[in-house]
């Protein structure tokens, strides 16, 4: 490959943030429609690997998310100030709490889960099933190449 031709190409991590850009605006918006203008890209962390009746400890959310324990905490937080999630002592062990949803994060959870639907319903079709899943597949292997710890 010529010098000129690597100068004109997006490095990969700049195609892969524009790609994230893109789906997080195409959540950020299908979220909108559905009437929760107030949400953000990362709060479907909580929403997608929350357990929608019971709650789930903070630290079990930032691993089903692969996030931080710092992380989730903050986004938690975000929720809580929103009325989206509450803290409620957990019933296995008193000296801990879990995440729970409110009746309006219960809703906003469903909404999620239907927008982030259909966002991977698209770029399915958009891209066709074979390369969809080599898409998640490449992806899932630079993760686990890097050796970092989510």
């Amino acid at each position: 490959m010529s010098e000129d031709a690597c100068v004109s190409e997006p490095d990969l991590s700049r195609q892969l943030l524009e790609s994230h850009r893109t789906l997080a605006s195409e959540l950020v918006a299908g979220l909108a429609e559905r009437g929760y203008d107030d949400l953000r890209p990362g709060h479907a962390a909580v929403f997608l690997h929350v357990d929608r009746r019971s709650g789930t400890r903070l630290t079990e959310l930032a691993r089903r998310a692969r996030m931080t324990k710092q992380g989730m905490m903050l986004v938690v937080d975000d929720l809580e100030s929103r009325g989206y999630v509450r803290r409620a002592p957990d019933p296995d062990d008193s000296r801990a709490k879990v995440v729970k949803l409110t009746a309006h994060g219960r809703r906003a959870a469903g909404e999620t889960r239907r927008t982030v639907q259909a966002i991977e319903t698209r770029t399915r079709r958009a891209l066709g099933d074979r390369r969809y899943e080599a898409l998640r597949e490449a992806l899932d292997a630079i993760v686990s190449s890097t050796g970092h710890p989510t």
